[in-house]
């Protein structure tokens, strides 16, 4: 493998990783059971679809893009109800936008390693790209339906177009970045944590890097005033740059939360998202269930064995960590990237990680918010192995070693075994029991046709999507006082009120929703 490759090789290396980006994220994607706040999601998704309406609900919904984005693919894919939904058209949503993460991430950072490169090729920025195509919690939460992955590929759009913005000072970039700004927070209210994150890094870069450069002599004030920078001529051009930034933005946000306009309540709610945050997540707030401690992302990253599989990401974050020192040793980062913009990598990556780890509540889909910039760090440590005397064979051996390593892990998490409680990716994951439930509903209609489906409970998402498109479905928190019917599915701690309100006959038999989680079947006899 060379490293200096010409601009056409460059480009189809590029589309190579891209498609194998999109192999691994839309290949088989209904062979994974849907997990209860895919199913949710879906069944919202559904909702739109039918009745062409959609409102926020600021208590237990994210931002509309996910919806919005599904429903041309449900159109070219012919699906035009919740109950013609699939599983792989809802999961190519996030698929498509983690596809084009990658390409994202290649096109940010492709210029500050071009820059410094010795043969200007800028090839790290292929094996950041590389990094991110095969990582596990990358490929794993770009097949689930769920918003984590679009709030990615808006935060690294965001970023490209505001670098490019600063490249061209082209207006239309800078509406780009309103535009892609808006979309973040669209998607989730967890947006202004990641821009306040990139703008915190990039103020603590720049000014470690001017305090790094000679400054004059104390006594010598006429240099100083030589070297002072004089006011800018162009002030109200970027005021007005800024304000054509800040109004897409708030246009684009306020279109979406408000349903293009048909929900003007929506505005209102985005806003109510916060003080529902405040209140569910506050001290004074009971647990969710999802607490964990601080070091549990670092855990996810590092190497443990879980029911006797090892899962690891070891290699991967080796390098990543050694171009976090790098981005701090000024010979060193210059020759694996421009220095500022790679501290301000470094610095970014820190503050996500650091804001994450510090807040109990904590699910495994956050840690893709980490994963572009650690792979970023990991292909700079790559370039400065690659400057020592016969250090590009150990570049390649290292990049070649991260990579089998990701893709034997991607292998198992998102392929072989996607819903096996073992996995830390399928958290509180749905048993592949809950693929049995529609055939048995199904079953019990035909035999009594005349006779509804309940389903008595507080736990019994995601049945509402396998059971969708079948007649005379109910969801009872307590058993009715009529509670026979074709096929009865109950939580456990309702089975002896159920039982007891039932005047037919029936076969009871069990299978699981979840984890912990059983649920016991009334079959009604012939």
């Amino acid at each position: 493998m060379s490293f200096t490759p010409s601009l056409i090789s460059r480009w189809l290396t590029l589309v190579f990783i891209t498609a194998a980006a999109f192999w691994l994220r839309t290949h088989d994607l209904a062979r994974r059971p849907m997990h209860a706040d895919e199913a949710n999601q879906a069944v919202k998704l559904g909702e739109l679809l039918e009745a062409g309406r959609y409102a926020f609900d600021p208590r237990d919904h994210h931002g509309p893009t996910l919806y919005y984005a599904a429903v041309p693919i449900a159109w070219l894919r012919g699906e035009r109800t919740l109950a013609a939904l699939s599983e792989t058209t809802v999961r190519l949503v996030p698929a498509l936008f983690g596809t084009a993460s990658v390409l994202l991430l290649a096109l940010l950072v492709a210029p500050w390693f071009r820059s410094s490169a010795r043969d200007g090729s800028g090839w790290p920025a292929l094996a950041a790209a590389a990094f991110l195509a095969v990582s596990p919690p990358a490929v794993y939460y770009s097949r689930y339906f769920v918003q984590e992955t679009l709030l990615v590929t808006f935060t690294l759009a965001t970023f490209v177009c505001a670098q490019s913005w600063w490249r061209t000072r082209h207006t239309g970039w800078a509406i780009a970045t309103g535009v892609s700004m808006g979309l973040m927070q669209a998607t989730k209210a967890t947006a202004p944590l990641f821009l306040t994150a990139a703008a915190l890094a990039i103020y603590l870069a720049y000014r470690l890097s001017r305090r790094n450069e000679r400054q004059p002599a104390d006594g010598n004030q006429e240099h100083r005033q030589a070297n002072r920078t004089p006011p800018s001529p162009h002030l109200l051009p970027r005021a007005l740059t800024l304000t054509f930034t800040l109004s897409a933005f708030l246009l684009t946000a306020a279109l979406l939360y408000s349903s293009f306009g048909t929900n003007l309540t929506g505005l209102r709610d985005a806003l109510s998202a916060y003080a529902h945050a405040a209140t569910r997540f506050g001290s004074d707030a009971p647990p969710t269930g999802h607490e964990k401690p601080w070091w549990y992302f670092v855990h996810l990253f590092g190497w443990f064995r879980n029911g006797g599989l090892v899962w690891h990401q070891i290699a991967f974050s080796a390098l990543a960590l050694a171009g976090f020192v790098l981005a701090f040793i000024p010979g060193a980062a210059a020759a694996s990237g421009r220095t500022p913009l790679l501290r301000v990598t470094a610095l970014y990556t820190a503050f996500i990680i650091l804001a994450f780890s510090l807040l109990a509540y904590k699910t495994p889909w956050h840690a893709i918010h980490f994963v572009p910039g650690l792979a970023v760090l990991a292909a700079a440590t790559l370039a400065a192995v690659s400057r020592l005397n016969t250090g590009r064979p150990l570049a390649v051996a290292f990049a070649l070693v991260t990579l089998a390593t990701q893709y034997q892990q991607t292998q198992r998490v998102a392929f072989l075994r996607p819903a096996d409680q073992r996995n830390p990716y399928a958290y509180v994951h749905s048993s592949p029991d809950i693929l049995k439930y529609r055939a048995l509903a199904e079953a019990a209609i035909a035999r009594a046709p005349d006779q509804p489906i309940r389903v008595i409970g507080e736990e019994y998402w995601p049945l509402p999507w396998y059971f969708r498109g079948l007649p005379q479905v109910g969801y009872y928190a307590t058993p009715p006082a009529d509670s026979d019917g074709a096929f009865i599915v109950s939580s456990t701690d309702q089975a002896e009120a159920v039982r007891a309100r039932l005047t037919r006959t029936y076969r009871e038999s069990f299978l699981g929703l979840r984890p912990g989680v059983v649920c016991i079947l009334f079959t009604l006899e012939p």
